[in-house]
């Protein structure tokens, strides 16, 4: 039998809901004050608690505080009038399960408790995830231990001790950089220093000053002279990750620098030498990129010296589960979610199941998105983000459907979903979002046409490109988003 606390002071509310809520599975019991709630919550080891936000002894808060102290698992439903915003926020912040506001809505007053009941049910089950409460502080470089990835170490241990050239091929968000540090680390090398430079993140004059520095004068707003990353870094090692990106201009100097190690500053004369380790990364296909003329194939000759291919995530079924424990031990400290203990078994299915387009970057934000979710002390299938546990089959239908306006970018709903959770990148993730829809509709628009594209765009076709593979676009006759 399902039991059912109401704590509140309120005679006529506790009647209400006792009423919409009578069944013959349910045993409701009520409490008119917070020492009565407490004592009975105490003797009754509830399945949900229904719980008023003021008393007149002591607020619903500090009550909450108090029943989360004996037992975190119950949820907690807080009853709140509609102009309490701030209180509500408070609650949720908490760890309240959710909030009903009066007048009771009591069909959704009873789904609410109807789903907060599942989620106790859930918590009470052995997690298929435990955290690891005694997880190093230090970051691990790589967590798995499947075929691909133990192949992927092979490489990284005979490769690092050479003093050559290593590409890292892989689709966004597999932990090129990680290749390349681990690179570093192993080599040697590893007592100079180690710079990282993101080609695709910088526009065409300031990517070529940050790594060949420039005179003064040079351009409008170089007021000084300035020492670039090739010079800085002399002894050391730089990682140019997305080399596809760098103009042709950029790509002649770097193929300079890696067959003399000689370069000269933006606007200036004097030949310079220095002595450090190339390692690139892509995401691209710069084979495609040299048939085009879009790169140079000396340059393509000279970094693919080695070649180090990352598996994506979805071929990496085997190390899911330890990718998960590693980012649920690490976020929730980080996120001060102390008491998850772990992952349900239905939620775990759920994610096995998806075959993570944005690889390790879109599961370690997803896990920081169920944990900030998550009110009890298990991840539950409803913490996970909503297109995780959305039918396959709607999303699938959603996608053929281009062109129309149920398949468009919701921004004022996206900006109020990541509000309600919390988030701390909200101006990137806007970003991020809009640029989407922005390439997706364009493509769209030319029929996949890589080239009217970019005309229209105004951008290069490598950064077309770029943006398909990272953000998941489909070209073909229908263009959408991969969920």
């Amino acid at each position: 039998m399902q039991k059912i606390l109401v704590i509140d002071d309120d005679r006529a509310i506790r009647h209400q809901i006792k009423r919409s809520l009578d069944d013959a599975d349910v045993q409701i019991e009520e409490a008119s004050s917070g020492a009565q709630g407490l004592k009975l919550f105490q003797e009754l080891n509830p399945d949900v608690v229904l719980l008023d936000i003021m008393f007149p002894d002591e607020s619903g808060l500090e009550l909450f505080q108090k029943l989360q102290r004996i037992d975190r698992k119950t949820p907690v439903i807080f009853i709140t009038a509609g102009t309490d915003s701030t209180v509500a926020i408070e609650a949720m912040r908490l760890g309240a399960y959710d909030y009903v506001v009066k007048p009771l809505d009591l069909p959704k007053l009873k789904d609410t408790v109807d789903n907060a009941i599942e989620s106790k049910r859930l918590m009470s089950v052995p997690v298929a995830i435990n955290a690891d409460v005694n997880q190093s502080a230090a970051h691990q470089l790589f967590v798995g231990s499947s075929a691909p990835m133990l192949d992927v170490f092979k490489q990284i241990g005979r490769v690092a001790p050479q003093d050559v050239t290593v590409l890292i091929r892989g689709e966004s968000g597999t932990g090129k950089e990680l290749v390349a540090r681990a690179l570093y680390q192993h080599s040697k090398r590893v007592d100079e220093c180690f710079m990282a430079v993101n080609c695709a993140a910088l526009p065409d004059q300031l990517l070529e000053s940050e790594l060949f520095g420039h005179e003064k004068g040079a351009f409008t707003g170089a007021e000084k002279t300035r020492i670039g990353k090739f010079e800085q870094c002399n002894g050391g090692t730089i990682f140019l990750d997305e080399v596809g990106d760098m103009t042709p201009l950029t790509q002649a100097k770097v193929l300079r620098l890696i067959q003399e190690q000689k370069f000269e500053r933006v606007g200036g004369n004097e030949t310079l030498s220095t002595d450090v380790r190339i390692i690139a990364a892509t995401n691209r296909d710069l084979e495609e990129m040299v048939e085009e003329g879009e790169y140079r194939a000396d340059l393509l000759y000279r970094l693919n010296g080695i070649t180090i291919n990352l598996p994506a995530l979805r071929e990496r079924g085997d190390d899911i589960e330890a990718l998960l424990k590693y980012f649920l031990s690490r976020q929730r400290k980080e996120l001060g979610k102390l008491d998850v203990e772990g992952i349900s078994p239905q939620a775990l299915e759920v994610l096995r199941k998806y075959d993570w387009p944005g690889n390790i970057r879109e599961l370690q934000s997803v896990m920081k998105q169920s944990l900030i979710n998550t009110t009890g002390t298990v991840v539950t299938p409803e913490c996970l983000p909503s297109e995780l546990t959305a039918d396959r089959s709607d999303r699938e239908s959603g996608e053929t459907k281009a062109g129309k306006s149920s398949n468009s970018f919701d921004l004022d709903q996206f900006i109020s979903d990541r509000l309600d959770a919390d988030t701390e990148e909200l101006y990137a993730e806007v970003l991020e979002m809009m640029e989407k829809e922005l390439f997706t509709k364009v493509l769209r628009h030319t029929g996949g046409n890589q080239s009217k594209a970019s005309k229209i765009l105004g951008v290069t076709r490598g950064k077309i490109r770029d943006r398909i593979a990272s953000f998941g676009i489909k070209v073909d006759k229908n263009i959408t988003l991969e969920d």
